[in-house]
């Protein structure tokens, strides 16, 4: 018998989630016959049968999460094992390469807790990494992990973020630990040219451009192991698009050499991929700035997350009507309010804030 492991899938991911099976056990399978799609947090990939031969058991089902090098497959013997000619590359090993066992998490393994106490938190499904010690020497007891496990019970059952919202929480994270966040926030009179949303995001992807032309630094890529910057030349805008299983980031390309109907067509396009989920990954890359035109939904200003390498992100909030002055006279205009946040340790508050600026006055012009 041979198991077949979840295999490399490039881009550097480390885990899947099972999405469908195509096939079922005791099935006969070609060669790089489809045997089931995995979500990765790129995109739904296929994964193909690395042999012929019929299948003995599946080792896991639809939104099972496992990382790369878990079993996927068993085989029964009667073929020799070949391996893959496509660019997803994987493994054939004999059923004695057994998975390691199960073990107790690190964190909840530090926590000092006597054995019949860890069995009654294995037993109540308790992570013991969360409860706090009441006991001598910050030791858990047993009344510790009954009063979690009542307000566990409470709170319903754990639902482990899967897919694109896991990729999401990972990268928030990532963004958390290493960005040195500022915002500032300021508004655009839109009076000049606004007539209804329809065309507002293509004049702030140009804005963005003039502003990028006025202050470059923002535009950037930031090494923190080197403690540099890559000032880059074309302005890539990675575009943030909401959806039910959660954030995609899909770039639309040099974005200031193309034409409005060229980058209308371009928002189109990625927007209905995202639905579909049939984004090409390398779609998913290489922005070099961030908008998020989250006032389609609502609100006003914001705190946007600076995604590494990137060092900056706009975000666009809800357009409103506000009473201002002209020539001495209230008046009330449409005013678009911006919040624009910085990685402090690649852009200082004087290019942050010119850059702002050049954006405002772009929007302000017929």
């Amino acid at each position: 018998m041979k198991t077949f492991r979840l295999p490399d899938l490039g881009e550097g991911l480390q885990e899947a989630e099972i999405s469908a099976w195509h096939v079922k056990e005791s099935d006969d399978v070609a060669e790089d016959q489809p045997l089931l799609s995995v979500e990765t947090e790129k995109a739904i990939v296929d994964i193909p049968s690395p042999r012929s031969g019929r299948i003995k058991r599946l080792l896991g089902k639809p939104g099972d999460i496992l990382a790369v090098g878990a079993p996927l497959v068993e085989f029964f013997d009667g073929s020799d094992a070949k391996p893959e000619a496509s660019t997803v590359v994987g493994r054939l090993e004999t059923a004695s390469a057994a998975a390691p066992a199960a073990r107790e998490p690190a964190a909840a393994a530090r926590v000092k807790a006597a054995p019949a106490v860890r069995a009654l938190a294995q037993r109540l499904e308790v992570d013991l990494a969360i409860v706090t010690p009441t006991g001598p020497n910050e030791t858990v007891t047993t009344k510790d992990v009954e009063r979690v496990a009542r307000i566990l019970k409470e709170v319903g059952p754990l639902e482990m973020l899967r897919g694109v919202r896991r990729t999401m929480a990972r990268s928030m994270a990532h963004a958390h630990a290493e960005v040195v966040p500022v915002t500032v926030s300021d508004d655009a009179d839109l009076h000049a040219w606004w007539r209804g949303p329809s065309a507002l995001m293509l004049r702030l992807i140009r804005a963005i451009v003039a502003g990028c032309k006025v202050e470059p630094a923002l535009n950037a890529w930031y090494d923190s192991r080197a403690i540099g910057r890559r000032v880059l030349k074309s302005v890539h805008l990675g575009v943030a698009v909401d959806s039910p299983e959660g954030l995609f980031v899909p770039v639309l390309r040099d974005v200031g050499a193309r034409t409005p109907e060229d980058l209308q067509a371009g928002l189109v396009r990625l927007r209905r991929d995202v639905r579909a989920r049939t984004i090409p990954p390398e779609e998913l890359r290489g922005y070099t700035f961030i908008l998020s035109n989250f006032g389609t939904f609502g609100g006003r200003y914001a705190n946007p997350i600076v995604q590494p390498p990137t060092v900056a992100i706009l975000g666009a909030g809800r357009v409103r009507e506000a009473i201002v002055a002209v020539n001495g006279a209230p008046a009330a205009h449409p005013m678009l309010p911006l919040s624009l946040t910085f990685d402090h340790r690649a852009v200082t508050g004087g290019e942050a804030t010119r850059f702002l600026a050049a954006v405002i006055a772009d929007l302000e012009l017929e």
